[in-house]
């Protein structure tokens, strides 16, 4: 049984992404890309924290190795000390390929982080897919993209999901645990016009995967291999982003939205756009994997 929808943080942010809860801390973190900064709240306490970065964050993951996170920021990679707030770079994976930054990114179940890029502007299929390793090796995945998006891996590693926002589809891929490589793909479901863009998303226990509908004002959990409409949820903002499951039993879920692109009138009926919404919902999530680096 679906319950009721509310606000549960009334942020505001530009543009809130990246929803990533942690059962240690029970804290739910995010980013607001453009802020450009990592956020942290607890929902039971009130507490929050915010760590300030230098350019635009795509994507985080908490490391496994002490109080620290993996950030993609527009120049590459790099290692955040949460508690110093000294920034470590990584690599930047492909330095030579302008008008671009870091979008979309999680951790498969491995622990190996992967974050995509996208094409500033829209105006090319120059984006890509890249590995981090607990080593620190960076791998290309595939590109032809425009904006990556939608990263997510079914309950058992199996399969890798992914979309990319302005082609409105989301595809399913053979994913190869063992070394971190995506293989064939299949169209998961396509979008028409009016329909909003696949964003972020997350799967559930039963390994249904669920998409935030960027300009369509819902959440949809879609069949894990039909693609069939299951459950679909409205956000009242038109650009939610990504959603996320948390709570002491991973049964609420999370939604992160943004304000970018709306008209001074669309946030005049949609004030809180930018804001996190939750839902309690039947079936509960997954827990987020680590940074193995």
């Amino acid at each position: 049984m679906l319950k009721t929808l509310r606000c549960a943080l009334d942020c505001r942010a530009f543009l809130g992404e990246g929803p990533t809860w942690d059962p240690q801390g029970q804290a739910l973190w995010w980013c607001d890309i453009y802020g450009p900064t990592l956020e942290r709240w607890v929902p039971e306490s009130g507490d929050r924290r915010s760590w300030t970065l230098p350019e635009p964050v795509g994507s985080f993951a908490l490391c496994e190795s002490g109080d620290q996170a993996v950030v993609a920021l527009a120049d590459g990679f790099h290692v955040l000390n949460l508690g110093s707030g000294t920034l470590t770079p990584i690599v930047d994976p492909d330095p030579e390929r302008p008008g671009t930054r870091f979008n979309d990114g999680r951790c498969d179940r491995q622990g190996r982080f992967l974050a995509g890029t996208m094409s500033i502007g829209l105006k090319r299929s120059n984006a890509a897919l890249y590995r981090l390793d607990a080593e620190l090796d960076t791998t290309r995945l595939f590109g032809d993209a425009t904006v990556a998006n939608g990263l997510a891996f079914s309950p058992d590693g199996a399969t890798m999901y992914w979309a990319d926002s302005p082609a409105q589809t989301i595809w399913a891929f053979e994913y190869d645990a063992a070394r971190g490589v995506p293989g064939e793909r299949r169209v998961l479901r396509s979008f028409g016009p009016g329909d909003g863009y696949p964003d972020g998303a997350a799967v559930d226990a039963e390994g249904c995967y669920w998409t935030a509908m960027f300009a369509g004002g819902r959440v949809l959990r879609l069949h894990p291999q039909t693609g069939e409409i299951l459950r679909e949820i409205a956000i009242p903002v038109r650009r939610p982003t990504m959603p996320a499951f948390g709570g002491a039993d991973l049964r609420t879920l999370y939604v992160t939205s943004a304000r970018e692109h709306a008209s001074a009138a669309e946030l005049a009926h949609h004030p809180q756009s930018g804001s996190i919404f939750a839902i309690e919902v039947d079936v509960p999530g997954l827990v987020e994997p680590r940074f193995k680096g």
